[in-house]
């Protein structure tokens, strides 16, 4: 009897997302990008601010040479804002192959993810994407929100704020 493909899917997709994630806390919740997505970790130094881009742009860092947008990704996620803390960092990630500054409240740890971790995204209805979650994991009596860093920021939302940083944003 052959296997449900629907079920292959799911279990294949949980299969790809499984492995080592970079946690991280926005207010109480807690997200995790792949840490092969991490450059670095640094603390918020001086973002200068970058008139006419996206509301979710903080600005840009100077990162050893090398020009970094930083996006607010509480704003990207549609979140509300919080007063900073010295908790605050910049998780440095590499996405479309663009590297980028993601201000977030402060890092947890990096979590191992098995298959068995991992539960499909649910559906909220139409009117809710959730296409940047790569699923949801459950481990250590708590629950995670998995990222696809590639997808909360689109390649358009990418080429605009490469347009709007004049093409000066470090690729490779």
């Amino acid at each position: 009897m052959a296997a449900d493909p629907k079920a292959q899917a799911l279990a294949q997709r949980k299969l790809e997302a499984a492995g080592k994630y970079l946690t991280f806390f926005l207010e109480s919740e807690e997200y995790g990008i792949p840490i092969l997505k991490v450059q670095q970790i640094i603390g918020v130094t001086s973002i200068t601010v970058v008139p006419r881009t996206p509301h979710y742009v903080l600005g840009v860092i100077n990162l050893r040479g090398k020009i970094i947008p930083v996006i607010d990704i509480r704003r990207k996620l549609d979140m509300s804002p919080v007063e900073p803390s010295e908790a605050n960092c910049i998780i440095v990630v590499k996405s479309n192959n663009i590297e980028m500054g993601m201000y977030v409240d402060r890092v947890s740890e990096v979590l191992l993810v098995t298959p068995e971790d991992i539960e499909d995204t649910p559906f909220f209805g139409g009117q809710v994407s959730t296409e940047y979650l790569v699923g949801i994991a459950k481990t250590q009596g708590r629950v995670r929100l998995l990222l696809d860093i590639d997808k909360a920021l689109s390649t358009s939302e990418l080429m605009q704020m490469s347009a709007a940083f004049g093409g000066g944003l470090d690729s490779d």
